[in-house]
């Protein structure tokens, strides 16, 4: 975590505990940092006007009043943003859906008063069906494409024809009750899409790949 983020979110965490106090122990072990790095943040902060009273050892409390400067979001800017983190909590994967929280909590503390209540009630919604395929490895399907990482998969067509082959993935794509992984095969040399549901088992490989001209995502999309 950065500085400049843990610095907001020190802010955030002091203004959720008032009137309460938190120790720099409670916020090294949140943030994973050392108690030395708390009491520098802290001193960082007093010393750019955060009113923020008491003592290492003891507890440091963010007196009334202060806020972060206000972000400028328009009502429907506001809306976008909720409906798009209730949708990847609908349909991503554990670590995406808290992601998903904390921007929304990070945004909603650096609004003026009115903005922050549209955004606690915005009137839109994406439920998750019991038939969306909300697949297990969503997140280590989405690791590998971040980090180019092969993939062994043993996957079922829809003719229940039984493969197994090593893909370049390039893309997680929702089509409303299915997600489709969109990746370079090995096996057939061409561009294929998998559904997710459908694989049956899947292993992230060692061997890592390279932007290879002819086999990357915009090179997929400009041939379909």
């Amino acid at each position: 975590m950065r500085r400049a983020e843990r610095l907001i979110r020190i802010v955030q965490a002091l203004r959720e505990a008032a009137p309460g106090a938190v120790t720099a122990h409670e916020m090294g072990h949140r943030f994973e940092v050392s108690e030395r790095t708390i009491y520098r943040d802290i001193a960082h902060l007093i010393g750019s006007g955060a009113p923020i009273d008491g003592e290492a050892g003891v507890g440091y409390v963010l007196r009334p009043g202060f806020d972060l400067p206000p972000l400028n979001f328009s009502f429907e800017q506001l809306d976008a943003l909720a409906l798009g983190a209730r949708l990847v909590k609908a349909t991503g994967d554990k670590d995406l859906a808290s992601a998903a929280n904390e921007a929304l909590a990070k945004i909603e503390h650096a609004l003026p008063d009115t903005h922050r209540q549209r955004l606690r009630n915005v009137p839109l919604f994406a439920a998750f069906l019991d038939e969306t395929v909300r697949p297990e490895a969503f997140g280590p399907v989405r690791n590998a494409i971040a980090n180019r990482r092969k993939l062994r998969v043993r996957y079922q067509s829809l003719a229940d024809d039984t493969t197994e082959r090593v893909i370049r993935p390039l893309a997680l794509t929702c089509f409303g009750r299915v997600w489709l992984l969109s990746a370079w095969c090995e096996l057939r040399n061409d561009f294929r899409h998998f559904r997710t549901d459908r694989v049956e088992r899947l292993t992230v490989l060692a061997e890592s790949f390279e932007d290879e001209p002819g086999k990357r995502y915009e090179d997929m999309r400009r041939a379909a």
